[in-house]
């Protein structure tokens, strides 16, 4: 007999409101154990309501768990198996690192200094060195080595690598993936630099204007939608008449994505490929515009 797993965090009906604005309009979604997911939209679309709304940081209508819980009535209580890192480093710079991590152990149940020490092993961080001093690249290694060090299901990333380069970025996610990640704990991560996590994603999540417009996982996402680049230009209309949902031109040639559409029937009118994230973000976000457009 097949069990059903209960998921990390369950949303029926999530809305938001701020005054006679709605922020979110009645999400639903489940995220398992075990998975990595992308949420992304543009600046105002509701993640970030969606991202406090799950940590207990603000109430909504509607019904949301994380762990069982509801988050906002139970935060104390789920912050012991979820950890957040966001783009503002909120780590008290006047303390030395050993000295955070004497206090973290006395705060938290289940952070380990001897886990923390480890995560920082093979960098540039030292016990003595005062936070203020850090680098912000250095800091972002030092709050995830305090993430990973607690042991936490549920880990929440907001724009985690927000202003860092790109040595920073790579060795911040091959570190996730190699030292936080088990079939028990989920990620979730926020970013503008979707090309960067793509590879590690399992799962994602586009938001639009308060409305969950794609929630898949990436191998139906790679199925069911197909970028066509046609460089002769007698190969439009015959492309146009298949109904992409987004057209653009791009260094002189047509750029169509299409959803559903029979890869074999796109090959003769020109270059068939399966978008990358970042492409099939800007189609979905405009896709209404395109419509209207070609009404």
């Amino acid at each position: 007999m097949t069990t059903i797993e209960t998921p990390i965090v369950s949303a029926r009906g999530l809305r938001k409101r701020y005054g006679k604005s709605e922020i979110l309009h009645g999400l639903d979604f489940d995220i398992p154990a075990g998975r990595i997911y992308g949420l992304v939209g543009h600046n105002g679309a509701g993640k970030t309501t969606t991202l406090n709304a799950l940590l207990g940081l603000t109430q909504c209508e509607g019904k949301i768990e994380v762990l069982g819980l509801d988050p906002f009535a139970n935060r104390a209580k789920l912050m012991e198996d979820v950890a957040f890192i966001s783009d503002v480093a909120s780590l008290p710079r006047f303390l030395r690192v050993r000295e955070l991590f004497a206090l973290l152990s006395n705060i938290h149940p289940k952070f380990s200094q001897a886990k923390a020490h480890d995560f920082l092993a093979g960098t540039d961080i030292r016990p003595e060195a005062k936070i203020k001093n850090l680098s912000k690249g250095m800091i972002a290694q030092l709050h995830l080595a305090v993430v990973m060090a607690i042991d936490a299901k549920l880990l929440v990333l907001d724009e985690p690598t927000l202003g860092l380069d790109i040595t920073y970025r790579k060795r911040f996610y091959r570190r996730l993936l190699e030292d936080y990640m088990t079939e028990e704990r989920t990620l979730l991560i926020t970013t503008h630099q979707v090309d960067e996590i793509e590879f590690m994603l399992s799962d994602i999540m586009f938001i639009r204007d308060g409305d969950l417009i794609v929630h898949m996982q990436m191998e139906t996402v790679n199925a069911k939608y197909v970028q066509l680049v046609i460089s002769d230009p007698t190969q439009i209309d015959a492309a146009r008449a298949l109904n992409p949902v987004f057209v653009e031109s791009r260094f002189g040639q047509t750029v169509m994505i299409f959803d559903g559409a029979d890869r074999q029937a796109l090959v003769p009118l020109g270059q068939v490929s399966t978008p990358t994230l970042s492409d099939l973000f800007v189609a979905l976000m405009q896709r209404e515009t395109y419509n209207a457009g070609a009404a």
